[in-house]
């Protein structure tokens, strides 16, 4: 696989000369005479008695060479998509125990819906799919992360909301369309709980900090349903709450309900009732302050619907012209849908699908097996419909690559 190398960043010497050009003077020759002088001081010896004013200098010094550096380094975020190219790898925040979507295979290794649309995006961005590093976050640290700056992108089923829009960082189009369920134990079923408002005064377990606390509070209110809700800090601890019996249900989205179900002993001991209680949009993330980086992430969502949509799959990524001018243009063959204007290869997309596989690939390689069945659902594509002018009976689209 070919790494590309950037051609605009060179590491903290090229953002510190961009820093020079912006602001008129030399902060590259301030922070090397700064250092050099540093080193003269340290290497001086301390008078008799003294050195009190040569150290307080020295710390001077060195709070004015850390004051320019991290002026640099601010600089160089603001160009992720340059420093992801100049570090190698792309850092992705994930989940690793949540079967279907992020989790762990025998090998160690990461797998799941979420770890491929990282794939996807490391090889947008650096023709590697394989040049990702990944980082395990529980649900509470996503947020903290993306504020910091300390990943690139977080692809952690998480639900779109408005707050975390404005607090987070940018959504990417939805990629995975879900709502909050329950899950449980076929006995109560049994017993006659058929239906969410059978839940009154149950326990339930669910992930602490997150929408979907907040939905069961709000749902439990609404109906007077009096749950006793349960938190745990991570989902391990929540799911081996429920097993355990410590709670009556378990809560969170379906789709992880079911992909959670598929990894019990005895998945037929459980039962998933019928309804939501929510809208839960997930999608990547992105941190704030870069829209060129946001519109890499979003693009490379994009090929990928758009791939499935015209029908063209890692098995027969095209090497030359097609004659189809949208699939000639997503493939970089002709024309252009603003790859350069990003800073992407005019082909980028080949990497995308060849080595990841379009939208329709990696739900079926990680969603199918889990039993969260994809036909005539909302994630389905919304051009895949039986007739022209009817209701389309999927949700999954992106904005018209061209």
């Amino acid at each position: 696989m070919k790494t590309r190398i950037p051609l605009a960043v060179v590491g903290l010497a090229a953002a510190l000369l961009a820093l020079a050009a912006c602001s008129g003077g030399d902060q590259s020759a301030e922070v090397e005479r700064l250092q050099a002088r540093v080193a003269e001081l340290e290497g001086m010896a301390a008078p008799e008695g003294g050195g009190g004013g040569q150290s307080a200098e020295i710390e001077r010094l060195q709070a004015r060479v850390a004051e320019l550096e991290g002026m640099a380094a601010r600089e160089l975020e603001s160009n992720r998509l340059e420093l992801v190219q100049e570090r190698g790898e792309l850092i992705c925040a994930v989940h690793t125990s949540l079967p279907g979507f992020g989790y762990l295979d025998a090998d160690g290794r990461n797998r799941g819906f979420d770890v491929d649309l990282c794939r996807a995006v490391a090889a947008a961005a650096l023709g590697d799919a394989d040049a990702v590093r990944y980082h395990p976050v529980a649900g509470p640290e996503r947020g903290p992360l993306l504020q910091a700056g300390e990943v690139d992108m977080v692809s952690r089923n998480t639900t779109w909301t408005s707050t975390r829009d404005a607090t987070w960082g940018n959504f990417v189009p939805t990629m995975f369309y879900d709502g909050q369920g329950f899950m449980i134990p076929k006995r109560l079923a049994d017993s006659g709980i058929a239906e969410l408002d059978d839940l009154t005064g149950a326990s339930v377990c669910v992930l602490q900090a997150t929408t979907t606390e907040q939905n069961l509070q709000d749902f439990g209110a609404e109906r007077g349903l009096n749950f006793q809700i349960v938190t745990f800090p991570d989902n391990v601890g929540a799911q081996e709450a429920y097993r355990n019996g410590q709670c009556d249900a378990y809560t969170t989205d379906t789709s992880g309900l079911a992909a959670i179900r598929s990894g019990f002993d005895d998945p037929g001991a459980h039962v998933i009732l019928p309804g939501t209680i929510s809208e839960e949009p997930l999608s990547p993330v992105v941190p704030h302050g870069d829209e060129r980086w946001y519109d890499v992430v979003r693009t490379t969502m994009a090929v990928i619907v758009y791939a499935e949509a015209y029908g063209v799959t890692s098995a027969n990524v095209p090497t030359s012209e097609t004659g189809d001018t949208a699939v000639d243009r997503l493939f970089g063959f002709s024309g252009s849908f603003g790859q350069t204007d990003m800073g992407l290869e005019p082909g980028f997309a080949r990497d995308v699908i060849r080595q990841v596989g379009n939208y329709a690939e990696i739900y079926d390689r990680n969603v199918t097996p889990v039993g969260v069945a994809r036909e005539g659902g909302r994630n389905a594509l919304w051009s895949a419909a039986p007739c022209g002018g009817c209701p389309k009976g999927g949700q999954i689209y992106a904005a018209p690559l061209r």
